[in-house]
């Protein structure tokens, strides 16, 4: 599956704000937003002279900002949001709704990794099981009263434990999620997520509005 491979503090700068890709370095002075400021990449930040996005281009850049956070390349992402305006709501919410529900953002929320990309790398390698079965697709869709756990191989991992440690107090979970054993990472999909429970700075209203066109 293809991936971006480039360095990703870029991404961030790109768009202004922390979108939390690299884990733990984000919350260290070593964070290229600390270090930079919100300036966009490239020669000397010429792309800060550009003024103020309006219509096409704001909507492009929020859909960019939304693909970068949960990991999703522009096929699956559109995919994503024909599979949002059939279903019955507000489109914009059923498709917050089923990023939120992927696997690996899942493993991410619950607090078993530091950032998006390792908690696909978990899923990708095996280590994630839901229901008592191994799940190796990071883009599944996880349902009410799914139990997401672990390998027990994997449960003292230094990395997972280190993760799961700082992701309570530092990101919190989702009031959709919740951790019923703490000793053997074991979480489970309580309700379905509501958009007050989906990162506030998202404007998926113009997401909708772009693809609508």
């Amino acid at each position: 599956m293809a991936r971006y491979r480039d360095a990703v503090c870029r991404l961030c700068r790109r768009e202004g704000m922390k979108l939390y890709l690299k884990g733990e370095r984000c919350y260290k002075s070593s964070c290229a937003i600390e270090k930079r400021g919100t300036q966009p990449p490239g020669e000397h930040g010429k792309d800060a002279r550009r003024g103020k996005l309006m219509g096409y281009g704001e909507q492009l850049r929020e859909k960019q900002k939304v693909k970068r956070i949960y990991g999703v390349l522009e096929k699956q992402f559109r995919g994503y949001f024909e599979r949002a305006a059939r279903q019955k709501g507000v489109t914009g919410e059923n498709l917050l709704s089923i990023l939120e529900r992927r696997l690996d953002n899942v493993v991410y929320r619950l607090g078993y990794a530091t950032s998006h990309a390792q908690a696909r790398q978990l899923v990708a390698h095996g280590h994630v099981m839901v229901n008592g079965r191994k799940v190796t697709i990071p883009s599944f869709q996880v349902k009410v009263n799914d139990q997401i756990a672990l390998k027990p191989s994997m449960v003292k991992n230094p990395f997972v434990q280190a993760a799961f440690q700082t992701a309570g107090g530092r990101r919190g979970r989702p009031a959709w999620l919740e951790v019923v054993d703490e000793e053997n990472l074991v979480g489970k999909v309580i309700s379905l997520p509501r958009r007050e429970d989906i990162d506030p700075s998202i404007k998926e209203q113009l997401i909708v509005e772009l693809y609508s066109k």
